[in-house]
């Protein structure tokens, strides 16, 4: 453990390079925090820093910047709990009045938030449909061969697309189907709708064979449903605002791997932690982000965890600030999100 001195001195080196991103000198620290101590003091101090393994010095003639056990310290011992402002919260929710509509302009728009807030690049992973719970299903007449089939799930998502009717269908067998579907089926989950679940309640929406033999097609057709969890991201470029970022070679590998929405969900991992987890440089799984950090956290809808908000940026992120929404967001997007259900 660090004793009181090295840790004011640990924690004004940090907030420092994370202001100006310039390796840190001992009379910098002096100079600019009143820890009532001399810059020989504070140099002593940084070097037994350096030793212990928080701190590193980039350059023989330069500062100390923080090391990514340094970074972990100032994360887990010397921020305060984070508090978001009356001003954020404001500018959250009048953000989401004014520009959502739809639940996926809900994540959509959350990400952009979250980027223009931190700073850094959002992501927000989205539940997946067919591990929701059924509600409904419904046909809306478009013209006379094709309608539009709308499926909406117990958190709100509705799947939707155009199809065209088979032949020997009509809409109003197509508003039985649904019917005797959403009275039989509503409260499952999506990926549990089956072939065999659908045949046993044949007799019920169409005794003729052949109709039901379309109809069913149909339904199979419709509620094979994307398997694989949904990533939104935003502020990329915010990336190019960041002085870690100026390499073209690492700007470049870092957007390569941000479209790759396989190893996004994997970072993205959803826990039944309801706290904000951090993770710092090489702590991260894949290469490709050993220079930056990930502060992500789950969101629930009535108690069930259904996805991650995480922001992605410089091991030089300004974690407190970062920490703080997450954790308003953590809590907010579900009851926005339950706000967009259908009723």
């Amino acid at each position: 453990m660090l004793d009181e001195r090295k840790r004011l001195i640990l924690q004004a080196i940090i907030d420092d390079y994370i202001s100006t991103a310039e390796p840190v000198g001992s009379r910098t620290i002096a100079r600019k925090y009143d820890l009532g101590i001399s810059p020989a003091t504070v140099r002593n101090e940084m070097a037994d820093l350096e030793l212990l393994g928080y701190l590193e010095q980039p350059h023989t003639s330069s500062g100390r910047i923080p090391s990514v056990k340094g970074y972990r310290f100032y994360v887990d011992c010397l921020l305060a709990p984070p508090q978001i402002s009356d001003r954020d919260i404001a500018i959250i929710d009048n953000w989401y009045h004014s520009k959502a509509r739809r639940i996926e302009e809900v994540f959509q728009e959350t990400v952009k938030i979250m980027s223009r807030m931190t700073k850094n690049v959002s992501m927000v992973l989205a539940p997946n449909v067919s591990q929701c719970t059924f509600r409904y299903i419904q046909f809306l007449p478009l013209d006379g061969r094709r309608s539009i089939v709308v499926i909406v799930t117990d958190t709100g998502l509705m799947e939707n697309k155009i199809i065209e009717i088979p032949e020997g269908l009509t809409h109003e067998d197509l508003a039985r189907v649904a019917n005797a579907i959403n009275s039989r089926v509503g409260g499952l989950a999506v990926d549990r709708i089956t072939a065999t679940v659908l045949e046993d309640i044949q007799n019920d929406i169409l005794p003729d064979p052949q109709v039901y033999e379309r109809a069913t097609k149909l339904l199979r057709q419709v509620l094979t449903v994307e398997k694989s969890d949904k990533v939104y991201l935003g502020g990329t470029t915010q990336m190019l605002n960041q002085p870690e970022f100026r390499d073209v070679d690492k700007i470049k590998g870092l957007l390569s791997m941000l479209e790759e929405d396989r190893l996004l969900c994997d970072i993205l991992h959803m826990s039944d932690n309801d706290g904000v987890i951090v993770t710092i440089g090489q702590e991260n799984k894949y290469s490709g982000i050993h220079d930056c950090s990930v502060v992500q956290a789950t969101y629930r809808i009535d108690g069930q965890v259904v996805g991650t908000v995480a922001v992605l940026g410089p091991t030089r992120m300004e974690y407190g600030k970062t920490m703080s929404v997450l954790k308003f967001m953590q809590r907010h997007l579900g009851d926005i999100l339950k706000q967009y259900k259908v009723l």
